[in-house]
């Protein structure tokens, strides 16, 4: 099992639209991924590890995939769709992580 992060900063005065990312972007990756992605999650940031520090993303979403090559070629396909949406809830750049779920 794969898993992708996606991870939005936190950066002050940054726009970011958890209702939109969370009702309609994220819906549109899993309906363009089809079964590449077998589940999703999707967090909002609240705090840091410390009393009072604030969260170091605002935002991040993490698709579980069961193959790398699935995914891949589910983005080859849609990625300028996805990609294209970014603009309609955020202006923060994502910073994008792909691991190997070694315990799940």
């Amino acid at each position: 099992m794969f898993k992708i992060s996606v991870m939005y900063p936190n950066t002050p005065g940054a726009r970011f639209d958890h209702a939109y990312y969370r009702d309609k972007h994220m819906p549109l990756v899993k309906a363009r991924l089809g079964a590449a992605c077998e589940s999703y999650t999707v967090d909002k940031g609240l705090a840091g590890g410390a009393p009072g520090q604030p969260a170091t993303y605002v935002a991040m979403c993490h698709l579980f995939c069961p193959t790398l090559e699935g995914f891949q070629a589910g983005m080859a396909a849609h990625g300028k769709e996805i990609m294209g949406d970014i603009p309609n809830y955020t202006d923060l750049a994502p910073v994008i992580q792909i691991s190997e779920v070694v315990v799940g």
